[in-house]
C-alpha cells in the first residue's frame, strides 16, 4: 500500500510515497483521507510545523490515504504500526475492540459545554468520550427563488408541499427537485425517518419499525413516482451541478456546496432543513462530519493525546481555518461557529441554526451493515414496489439480529 506522507519536525519537511518508519525522537503517524478541497494538505503541514514547533521532541508524519479509507484504516488498526493519530467516525467495535483511547480527560467541563451534545453522543460508547469532532457537515435544500416565485410556490414546510411543489415547478427542460440518481434512497435514507420524528436506534433497540417510518419511506416512493425527480444527472446528489446548471429547480445537497451555488447563481437561491413530514414531524437534517480519535494500541498515547487536544481543542483558529478556509463546514465548538463571518450570510447562518435545532447524527451502534439492510428495503420500496410495512419490520429484525451480534 503506497501512501503520501510528509515528515513535520525537527527543522525539516521531507515527502515521499511510502509507509516506512520515521527514526530519530518521538515521531507520531497522522492519517487523513484524501481531501478533494484545494489547500488542505498544505493546511496540515502548517499546523504540524506549529505544533512541532511547541513540542519540539515530537515529529510528526502526516500520511494522506486515497481510495477506501475507511477500509484501509479498518485493517491498519488490526496490526502493530498503525497510525497514532487518525479521522473517521467512532463505530461500536472499535471501542469494543480498544482501539481507539478514552479522551475524556482532554475535555473540561467548559470545553463539553461548547460542544453540541449530538458531537458528543456521536462519540461516545457507554460514558467513555473517545474522539474530538473536527467538522461538521449538514444537508441543505437549495431552490432557485426566481422559479420558484414564477410558479408561484412558496418554499415546502411538509412534504405533501414539497411534492406538489416539485410537480409544479417540473417543466420539459427541467425537473423539480434533485435528490439523487437513485431516486433519494442514500440521501434521503434517515432524513425522512427524522423529518417524521421516528429514529433507528436507541440503546440496545433498534426502534424504526413504526407507522412514521414507514409512511416517510412511502411518500418517497409518492414522490418518485411523480416524474418530478430528475434521474441520471451527470454527478450525483453531493455535487451542486444539478441546481447550478438549471437541470432542477431544487436539490438536497451540502452546506459544502453552498461555495459553488452562491457563485453561479447569486441571491436568487434559498435554503433550509428538508421538511416536517407532516404536522406531526419536524424539519431534520444530518449531523456529519469528522472525528479525530487516538490508536489505543499506539506507543506514545500521551503526546498523541496532546497533539488532538492540541490541534481541535486548544487552536479554535485552526478548526475555524479547516472548517472554513477551504472547503466550507460548521465548526463543532459553538463559540467557533457563532463567531465566524462566513457563516453570516443567510443561508450558512439558517445552516447552523437548523443544525442545532434540527440535526441528527447516527449513534456508534449503527453499522454499515445497518445501513445496508436498510438501503435494500427502502430501494425494494421504491423500485420494486415491495410493501412499506413489510419492508420496514423485516429490515428491523435484521438490524436488530445484527445489533444484539454487536453487544454480545
Amino acid at each position: 500500500m503506497f501512501l503520501k506522507t510528509v515528515t513535520i519536525g525537527a527543522g525539516s519537511v521531507a515527502a515521499g510515497c511510502s509507509s516506512g518508519n520515521s527514526h530519530g525522537g518521538i515521531t507520531l503517524t497522522q492519517w487523513y483521507h484524501q481531501y478533494g478541497e484545494a489547500g488542505t494538505e498544505q493546511a496540515v503541514i502548517r499546523y504540524a510545523q506549529e505544533f512541532t514547533k511547541a513540542y519540539p521532541h515530537i515529529r510528526i508524519k502526516v500520511v494522506w490515504v486515497p481510495g477506501d479509507y475507511k477500509t484501509k484504516l479498518a485493517t491498519a488498526l488490526l496490526v502493530p504500526g498503525g497510525p497514532d493519530v487518525f479521522e473517521s467516525s467512532l463505530t461500536l467495535p472499535m471501542a469494543q475492540a480498544a482501539q481507539v483511547a478514552p479522551l475524556d480527560d482532554l475535555f473540561t467541563p467548559a470545553v463539553r459545554a461548547d460542544f453540541s451534545p449530538r458531537d458528543l453522543e456521536a462519540n461516545t460508547v457507554g460514558n467513555t468520550l473517545y474522539g474530538v469532532k473536527m467538522l461538521d457537515d449538514t444537508g441543505i435544500l437549495y431552490f432557485r427563488k426566481s422559479l420558484l416565485a414564477a410558479a408561484g410556490v412558496a418554499p415546502p414546510t411538509t412534504m405533501d408541499e414539497l411534492i406538489a411543489a416539485a410537480r409544479k415547478l417540473n417543466t420539459p427542460n427541467r425537473k423539480g427537485l434533485f435528490l439523487g440518481n437513485d431516486g433519494g434512497v442514500t440521501s434521503m435514507l434517515n432524513v425522512l425517518p427524522w423529518s417524521a420524528g421516528s429514529d433507528f436506534l436507541k440503546g440496545s433497540q433498534i426502534v424504526f419499525d413504526n407507522d412514521r417510518t414507514v409512511e416517510a419511506y412511502e411518500k418517497l416512493k409518492e414522490l418518485n413516482d411523480s416524474g418530478a425527480l430528475l434521474i441520471g444527472a451527470p454527478t450525483d446528489w453531493w455535487d451542486p451541478s444539478a441546481l447550478i446548471q438549471g437541470m432542477a429547480a431544487m436539490q438536497w445537497t451540502g452546506l459544502w456546496a453552498y461555495p459553488a451555488i452562491r457563485r453561479a447563481l447569486g441571491d436568487d437561491v434559498g435554503g433550509m432543513a428538508w421538511p416536517a413530514l407532516d404536522a406531526q414531524g419536524s424539519p431534520a437534517t444530518f449531523l456529519g462530519g469528522w472525528t479525530s480519535m487516538v490508536n489505543a494500541q499506539g506507543h506514545h498515547i500521551p503526546e498523541s493525546k496532546e497533539l488532538v487536544k492540541w490541534l481541535w481543542i486548544q487552536n479554535t483558529a485552526i478548526q475555524r481555518d479547516w472548517c472554513l478556509s477551504y472547503g466550507f463546514h460548521v465548526p463543532p465548538r459553538k463559540t467557533v461557529a457563532a463567531t465566524a463571518a462566513a457563516l453570516k450570510a443567510p443561508i450558512p447562518a439558517r445552516a447552523v441554526r437548523d443544525l442545532s435545532e434540527h440535526g441528527h447524527a447516527l449513534p456508534p451502534a449503527w453499522s454499515s451493515s445497518m445501513n445496508t439492510i436498510l438501503t435494500d428495503a427502502v430501494s425494494g420500496i421504491l423500485k420494486q414496489g415491495h410493501s412499506g410495512v413489510a419492508a420496514v419490520k423485516t429490515a428491523s429484525q435484521l438490524c436488530q439480529r445484527e445489533l444484539d451480534r454487536l453487544l454480545v
